[in-house]
């Protein structure tokens, strides 16, 4: 690895994470001797790169850190041309229409030695064999999760009994043949899953639910990492 290519790919592992990185693991991941790492550190505080820490320590990047936009390795172009293929075939339409238009400028981006990647992709995300209908407008839901907004919806149980419900969207879970809604209900008082197609109707409101929409995906992911994982068939 050229050393510039080796400095840009440092600040990368420091963006990382907001925890301090030892040397050693800096070296380790770049495959250079901690010496190496003390250096190349060092260089970077020259250039004002605002890295803060020591040896024995740790060191971490200064947030709000901003730099060029680095030139993307084979491995990271196939790996976003993966996903995007993956969001172009499962996504809303709008969604799948971004996901198409990310790879057409990412292959715009690239040097002539790296375009047939993007191009004609080494990887291919498979086709869904069947897609079950959505009953709400996914488009809309994922603006209604950005603004803190709440939806109503009628929901149809596992059991098929009809249910109304009032909830707080927090975001939205891909699997291979379902869509589910992340939210918090407030008839149960409390985060559930609800499957996409089993939405019957939704009604977007223009009330606020009052949480950071930030504050409520934090709060649902330390639900979902303390307790089993809910069953993808949804509430």
């Amino acid at each position: 690895m050229r050393r510039a290519d080796r400095l840009f790919q440092l600040i990368q592992i420091l963006r990382r994470t907001s925890l301090p990185v030892t040397a050693a693991e800096l070296a380790e991941e770049l495959e250079v001797s901690k010496r190496s790492v003390y250096r190349d550190i060092a260089d970077l505080i020259g250039q004002r790169v605002p890295i803060h820490g020591e040896a024995g320590f740790g060191y971490v990047l200064e947030s709000g850190f901003d730099m060029p936009p680095l030139m993307l390795t084979a491995d990271e172009v196939e790996a976003a041309v993966l996903g995007a293929q993956w969001v172009a075939d499962k996504g809303d339409p709008v969604l799948a229409a971004a996901a198409r238009d990310l790879i057409a400028k990412i292959s715009a981006a690239l040097p002539e030695r790296l375009r047939e990647l993007a191009a004609n992709p080494v990887l291919a995300a498979a086709p869904a064999q069947h897609k079950t209908p959505d009953g709400i407008d996914v488009a809309k839901a994922r603006l209604w999760i950005r603004d803190g907004k709440k939806i109503r919806i009628l929901y149809q149980t596992e059991e098929g009994a009809p249910s109304e419900r009032i909830i707080w969207p927090a975001m939205l879970g891909y699997t291979e043949h379902v869509r589910l809604l992340a939210a918090w209900c407030e008839l149960r008082q409390d985060f559930r899953l609800f499957r996409l197609d089993r939405i019957v109707s939704a009604d977007f409101l223009d009330e606020h639910h009052g949480r950071r929409p930030g504050d409520l995906r934090s709060a649902w992911r330390r639900q979902f990492a303390a307790r089993a994982a809910p069953a993808v068939t949804g509430e």
